[in-house]
């Protein structure tokens, strides 16, 4: 719909106004009746509850180090960068630099294959989460964006002797895998990609959800919980978030709710990583957690 929105000067001085509250409203008066939205909550009155925790972990040793020292790298970036220019010609790097940072909350091994031994602060706390679960009996779901960390999981699953099962880009009996976790008798533990698993997929055999790391994007994350809580799931649905405190993750999560709210108000969803502002970027590097105060997308 050219023109719909007036030029981005008009749009800018109407629509994205930071010192104006009623700028927001505006925008999504002026869309919402070219959209059709219909939640799961308008539609299935019956699901049985979704509750989501974020679960924080404490970095140590050798994964801290590391981290610390692409931290460093990444800031020495930012800090070169004065206008919205310069940002456009590093983002490529940028977002490279925080992909290592959000690979290293997981494993170090993500970033250097020979700390494949190293300790994680994450793998830990999963193991911590899980174990109670599969005595109990209790099917759990665990998302990764990184299939090499699905990887890593696997094999510390099959350690602990755990029933498991595998879903990644590359797998292809997914009907018949889904039929036997849903038919298990006792605890299992599910491990997916959120790319290849995140939609498509009926498992409501399970109640607890974990997202071993953030993704950009809230809806997607949404999606992945929603594999579980739709319908046929009759069992209040947990849903864990595994963030590493004091990180780029936590950062990321604070930037979701802002972000996810923002867009709620007007379309539902954006791409997430693509609004990234040199104000965001900024807030990401900083030191601490910090609060984030911009209202633009």
């Amino acid at each position: 719909m050219p023109g719909a929105l007036g030029s981005r000067a008009h749009f800018l001085r109407r629509f994205d106004a930071k010192d104006d509250p009623l700028a927001r409203r505006r925008l999504a008066a002026r869309v919402r009746p070219f959209l059709l939205r219909r939640t799961k909550a308008q539609v299935e009155r019956d699901l049985p509850d979704r509750v989501e925790e974020d679960l924080l972990c404490e970095m140590e040793g050798e994964q801290k180090t590391l981290y610390r020292a692409e931290l460093k790298r990444a800031r020495h970036l930012i800090l070169g960068l004065k206008t919205n220019v310069q940002l456009n010609e590093e983002r490529f790097n940028i977002l490279t630099s925080l992909l290592r940072l959000r690979q290293i909350c997981c494993h170090p091994a993500l970033v250097d294959a020979t700390l494949l031994e190293a300790e994680s602060a994450k793998v830990s706390a999963l193991e911590d989460l899980l174990e109670p679960l599969i005595e109990e009996g209790h099917k759990t779901l665990v998302f990764s964006q990184f299939v090499t960390m699905l990887d890593l999981l696997r094999e510390k699953v099959k350690q602990r002797g755990w029933p498991h099962f595998y879903l990644a880009g590359e797998t292809e009996n997914r009907g018949e895998l889904v039929r036997k976790f849903q038919s298990a008798k006792d605890g299992a533990v599910f491990l997916i990609s959120l790319r290849a698993g995140g939609f498509g997929l009926n498992l409501t055999a399970a109640s607890y959800v974990v997202l071993f790391d953030p993704w950009w994007n809230p809806a997607v994350e949404n999606q992945a919980i929603d594999r579980t809580h739709r319908i046929g799931q009759t069992n209040k649905v947990m849903a864990y978030r595994l963030l590493m405190r004091e990180s780029i993750e936590q950062k990321i999560r604070a930037l979701q709710k802002q972000k996810a709210a923002l867009a709620d108000d007007v379309l539902g969803e954006e791409r997430f990583a693509q609004s990234l502002t040199l104000e965001d970027l900024r807030f990401l590097f900083a030191e601490g957690t910090g609060h984030f105060m911009s209202a633009t997308a």
